[in-house]
């Protein structure tokens, strides 16, 4: 084995990625597996990124893809318009709820980010609210890897090197209820969490408040973090209350992950611009995408344009993949099939934290599950802990149905 990583890595001397840390070369995939150079499969069982939704090999998708390389590769978007485009905007309108009906295609999940952060600072600009510019995100969450998006990612690790060359915005405690210990009920935990928000806006000053990031459901930073119920409406509440736009982060949670097509539909949530990616093409193309509000949208178009854009958003091929995952995910009932699936992960899941101590609140919805592992089983309230989530693939559990 050892030789064998040693061959591969003397393949690739002009490459380098994030660590050094040797992994196999893949060959092949198709379903829920990948297969290496040498012959050995794997579950997927993370779905990559979290972003294989519907399975590597789908022929539907790949031949979509097919027919549209066959017409035209690519086609800048501030020179022409596309079908496939146009479509998918379309498709994803028809899916969001509240009005958020008009969607900008980008390429990837940081970019989307980069996006909402950026329509949102034009349409405070645009409607004569030029004061309002920090966005307020919580410790811990991530939300992307360019410098904006790791302005309101709360993450030390991935910030510090790069806070002289950013702006780093303030942060408000994620609700991690299940680490504190009062007498206070989920509901008035979930209360007192979205309160710190109102805090932070009044310290730093309502009137340079522009706006609130946040996962429905914590990702990378917080293992399938779920808020109590009572703190989404308050959020919104408070948004409200100081004119802040509300900006939801469904770059893993989007797309029929956790049961529902987005994880803030479990909550009948409001937000004024949602961040879409990864399960979007689903890993046959890089893709990603901004949906907001005509209220939004209107008045930053009627002053001139959005100005933002990169050379791949819209591109005619990643969208007609596209059009085909969205195609794909009704065809095959993903959505329905991740919420039964997901009790069904939630329930051996429980079963391994009753059988291993270590292994601690379970949690998450549909099949974007996690849980916590605890360094020392007891006494819990005193341990160190470390977030390891725990993800599922649609289609994996689709084909095992």
């Amino acid at each position: 084995m050892t030789a064998v990583k040693s061959a591969e890595a003397d393949r690739r001397p002009n490459l380098f990625h994030f660590t050094r840390l040797p992994r196999p070369m893949v060959d092949h995939a198709d379903g829920i597996y990948l297969w290496d150079r040498t012959g050995r499969r794997y579950i997927d069982g993370s779905s990559g990124a979290v972003n294989v939704n519907v399975g590597h090999g789908n022929r539907n998708v790949i031949d979509a893809m097919k027919r549209q390389l066959d017409r035209v590769s690519f086609a800048y978007i501030f020179q022409f318009e596309n079908e496939p485009a146009i479509e998918l905007a379309r498709g994803l309108a028809e899916r969001l709820p509240n009005g958020l009906d008009r969607i900008y295609l980008v390429s990837g999940g940081s970019e989307a980010i980069e996006a909402c952060l950026k329509l949102a600072r034009q349409w405070a600009v645009a409607t004569g609210q030029d004061k309002r510019w920090k966005i307020i995100g919580r410790m811990p969450s991530y939300h992307g890897i360019s410098l904006g998006a790791l302005a309101v990612t709360g993450d030390d690790v991935l910030t510090k090197t790069f806070d002289p060359i950013g702006r780093p915005m303030p942060l408000v405690p994620a609700p991690l209820v299940h680490r504190d210990h009062d007498n206070l009920s989920m509901e008035q935990r979930g209360v007192r969490y979205a309160n710190m928000l109102e805090e932070k806006i009044l310290e730093e000053g309502p009137e340079s408040v522009l706006a609130f990031i946040m996962e429905p459901i914590g990702g990378a930073a917080t293992a399938a973090l779920v808020p109590p119920d009572s703190y989404f409406p308050r959020i919104r509440e408070i948004c409200d209350r100081y004119g802040i736009l509300l900006i939801h982060d469904e770059v893993m949670t989007g797309i029929g992950r956790t049961g529902k097509f987005l994880g803030g539909d479990h909550w009948s949530c409001r937000p004024d611009i949602v961040a879409l990616s990864k399960g979007l093409s689903s890993g046959y193309a890089p893709l990603g995408a901004l949906a907001a509000t005509q209220r939004i949208v209107g008045p930053v178009l009627e002053m001139g344009g959005f100005l933002h854009g990169h050379t791949y958003g819209g591109n005619p091929v990643a969208c007609a993949a596209g059009v085909a995952v969205l195609g794909e995910v009704d065809r095959l009932g993903l959505v329905a099939n991740s919420a039964a699936m997901g009790e069904l992960l939630r329930g051996e899941l429980e079963a391994l934290s009753a059988r291993f101590p270590f292994v601690a609140d379970v949690r998450g919805k549909g099949l974007f599950m996690g849980a916590e592992i605890y360094a020392d089983p007891w006494p819990r309230s005193h341990c160190r802990k470390a977030s390891t989530p725990i993800c599922g693939s649609s289609i994996w559990l689709s084909n095992a149905d």
